[in-house]
């Protein structure tokens, strides 16, 4: 990875921190994104980043600020790794007024793909985006894609990965011609700050599975993968989980909902 330039989001924890760390390790130079500044700060200086920026990638202006000032500051990018996300026991909006599982596990991965998309078109870049196992239970409510009404944690939290993959495989096909791929994946079951932000059912799960769930070293396998292998020069529109391809529940492989859901992401701007 030497003389690559690599933007990972929700790089402060997790496998996002594991993934930025390795992908340093191996000679990147890596710029992280976070929404608390000292400790995106804390995190750049531990693991020898490049740089950082501070950013809530649920707010969509936010989300297009950080990565002007990516283009402003940086000017090249090799590697965009879509990473940042969440679940949320009950339905929350943005300072915007949108649904927070909507606006960050979607919108925001959306968003700060389509604003660095220049960058990555120069260098025949990859876009990896961090879906999940959990898209099969998802079901896009396109009448209703914020849960104003029903809400549940798992079902939001279903359709934005649902949508990682759309997007993903819609992204891939825009970008047939300009050498700029894209992948998902699903990193495993981790055992990390995910859906531990307060005493909901999701964090008591993962306290009584910790055991038997992945560290975040291991759930940042695959994006790794994605982002430094030579094995997958060239590969887009795909889905991986262990580091291989592996194919996606067939309601993901729906090319015309990929066309819609882009449709409806652009209506947000």
């Amino acid at each position: 990875m030497t003389g690559k330039t690599v933007l990972v989001t929700g790089a402060t924890g997790g496998i996002g921190k594991a993934t930025a760390a390795e992908l340093v390790r191996r000679g990147a130079s890596v710029w992280i994104v976070g929404r608390n500044p000292e400790k995106t700060a804390a995190a750049q200086v531990e693991m020898g980043a490049a740089g950082h920026l501070v950013a809530d990638l649920s707010l969509r202006g936010e989300a297009v600020q950080m990565a002007q000032d990516f283009i402003r500051q940086v000017g090249t990018l090799d590697v965009l790794v879509n990473n940042a996300g969440a679940v949320y026991d009950r339905r929350q909006e943005s300072r915007e007024g949108i649904e927070m599982t909507w606006a960050l596990n979607h919108l925001g991965y959306f968003i700060v793909t389509r604003e660095l998309l220049g960058l990555l078109r120069a260098s025949r870049g990859r876009v990896v985006n961090v879906s999940s196992a959990a898209h099969g239970f998802g079901r896009m409510r396109w009448q209703d894609p914020e849960f104003k009404s029903g809400y549940r944690s798992w079902a939001a939290y279903g359709q934005s990965k649902l949508a990682n993959v759309l997007f993903t495989r819609e992204l891939a096909w825009r970008e047939r011609e300009s050498g700029v791929t894209a992948n998902a994946l699903h990193p495993g079951v981790v055992y990390s700050s995910f859906g531990q932000s307060d005493d909901s059912a999701t964090k008591r799960f993962y306290k009584l599975a910790a055991p038997f769930l992945l560290s975040s070293e291991q759930g940042a396998q695959t994006s790794i993968y994605l982002a430094a292998s030579s094995e997958v020069q060239g590969m887009s529109g795909l889905y991986f989980a262990k580091s291989r391809v592996k194919a996606p529940e067939s309601h993901a492989l729906d090319d015309a909902a990929g066309k819609r859901l882009w449709t409806l992401s652009e209506s947000y701007l």
